[in-house]
């Protein structure tokens, strides 16, 4: 396992060769990022669906993190984990804030496209959440029920925990203890129910097509989803690891 100056030198390393891709690239693989997590969404629902109460959202989390698994190991690009790797790298003067910024901004709109990819064409037009509306737009609502504060507070514990995840990814040297770091927390702040602005973008799409939520419920939800998610892997995972570490002090 890699010492915390090491992850923090290798996650800036990182985060320095994700600004710096070209916008096709960053797109592409921001496109990748939110479909694979609307792949493990997807497989949420087909379990929870299919399986009563608590076992089927037990099970469902533990299939989800299979989105970022794939991101990490593969190749993919996702908003949260950047906001980690990415504002690590900015509070260790690496990066800009201009590029930090851009980063930020072109991930994003690729994950929205890749999640929103996925619900129409696999869970909408190939009729696979067919079945599932109820578990759909139960989910949906739910989400969207809560008031500003309380989905950024849940926001910002979901990104705090996708944050760690993806810090355990960059601390474990051998592929076996990466896939279970990024695993074990993905599944606990599903299994919580925390909000994922990406994760949400999939349930939404899915929502708004059965008509369970409206337009504006799901953009005040992601607006407020995403700046807690922000702070949370921004400034709890990024910020105190670099503050922890004493680099924050010399810069």
């Amino acid at each position: 396992m890699h010492t915390l100056d090491e992850v923090i030198d290798n996650m800036c390393a990182l985060g320095v060769a994700k600004v710096n891709k070209s916008l096709l690239a960053k797109s592409l693989l921001g496109f990748i990022g939110g479909a694979m997590v609307a792949i493990g969404y997807l497989s949420y629902v087909y379990l929870a669906g299919n399986f009563p109460g608590a076992l089927g959202h037990l099970l469902g989390s533990m299939v989800f993190p299979i989105g970022l698994i794939i991101i990490l190991m593969v190749g993919g690009e996702l908003i949260t984990g950047n906001m980690t790797v990415v504002g690590l790298a900015f509070f260790n003067k690496k990066v800009s804030l201009k590029q930090l910024l851009n980063n930020w901004f072109i991930i994003t709109i690729g994950n929205a496209v890749g999640g929103i990819f996925i619900a129409t064409v696999f869970g909408i037009y190939l009729g696979m959440m067919n079945p599932y509306s109820d578990v759909i737009n139960s989910l949906a609502q739910g989400k969207v029920a809560y008031d500003a504060g309380r989905i950024f507070v849940s926001g910002f514990a979901c990104n705090w925990i996708v944050g760690l995840a993806v810090w355990l990814f960059m601390a474990m040297k051998g592929g076996l203890d990466k896939l279970v770091g990024t695993w074990f927390p993905t599944m606990v702040f599903v299994l919580l129910s925390f909000q994922h602005s990406v994760a949400n973008v999939f349930l939404f799409t899915v929502a708004l097509y059965n008509g369970s939520i409206t337009l504006g419920q799901a953009l005040y939800n992601f607006i407020f989803a995403y700046a807690g998610n922000i702070a949370g892997g921004a400034l709890m995972v990024a910020l105190l690891y670099t503050a922890a570490s004493g680099r924050l002090s010399k810069k």
